[in-house]
């Protein structure tokens, strides 16, 4: 694997197949803190989960299983897929570990960064996760916090957003990689895209004021971009609603992010969110 390639596809597993879908290691893609796998199980099928020298968010993307992270097994799932609900997630800190149960045609997605705080498993809920929209008109978008940094979590942070077709997101353009605390951290981040129809597509932008870089990256359902540095904007193509999956980690736990000042003027011309909003609810 390429360690600087920013760009990375899954796998295209037919509908009634099980398996990885896409996995990387920090190593493998030349980065400091986050290593990443999704995957599929089918009814019956079981995966462990171990945590040892890491800290692991496992977000539960579609389907129900059985969960047991070490009080028991308990039955966790809701939604179909992510654009039917709100996500079911399992934080394991170090030295713990967890078996899932497939009940019914589940996926997930992992993150792993290294730690060794001793602190507490848990099952993050629906109901407990923050919902919120952020935005305006064709930059509104809706915003899931699942693991903010108000959670007794050592380096991660987790959270999904959902951008209607045609607006933009992560907008105006920010970045995070500088640790000038409190204005800005330096966090390496994660985006894992879905897309409602599977005819849909985004756009990525990933570029910089410091140096000469400005790179556009097509990107579609199950694809993953790894941002390394400068600001990274997204747009959704026009009838195609689309979701991201963030996982962030860095030189601290915080989501202090700088505007490109160039755009930052757009804040005030925006009057309302978009009414398509929110597209998923509790």
């Amino acid at each position: 694997m390429d360690s600087r390639k920013n760009l990375l596809h899954s796998r295209r597993l037919a509908p009634e197949e099980g398996g990885e879908l896409l996995a990387f290691t920090r190593e493998e893609v030349g980065w400091e803190w986050m290593s990443f796998d999704s995957w599929r199980l089918l009814p019956g099928e079981f995966r462990e989960l171990r945590a040892e020298g890491e800290e692991v968010a496992v977000v539960l993307l579609g389907g129900c299983c059985s969960a047991d992270w070490g009080s028991g097994a308990k039955q966790i799932g809701a939604r179909k897929n992510v654009f039917d609900g709100l996500p079911y997630t399992l934080y394991l800190p170090h030295g713990s570990r967890a078996a899932l149960r497939a009940e019914t045609l589940c996926e997930f997605a992992s993150c792993r960064v290294p730690s060794v705080a001793r602190l507490e498993p848990a099952l993050i809920e629906p109901a407990q996760v923050t919902v919120g929209l952020r935005g305006g008109e064709n930059a509104s978008r809706q915003i899931v916090d699942v693991i903010p940094p108000a959670f007794p979590a050592d380096k991660l942070i987790v959270i999904e957003v959902y951008t209607p077709g045609g607006n933009w997101s992560s907008y105006p353009p920010h970045k995070h990689d500088v640790h000038l605390p409190p204005a800005e951290v330096d966090l390496d981040e994660i985006y894992y895209f879905r897309m409602r129809d599977g005819r849909g597509f985004a756009y990525q932008n990933l570029y910089s004021r410091q140096a000469p870089r400005d790179e556009v990256l097509k990107v579609r359902d199950g694809d993953l971009v790894l941002v390394r540095d400068g600001y990274h904007p997204v747009v959704a193509g026009p009838g195609y609603d689309i979701y991201y999956l963030n996982f962030l980690a860095g030189s601290a736990r915080a989501l202090a992010a700088p505007e490109d000042p160039e755009h930052r003027w757009l804040r005030e011309s925006w009057k309302a969110a978009d009414p398509r909003l929110p597209l998923v609810g509790k």
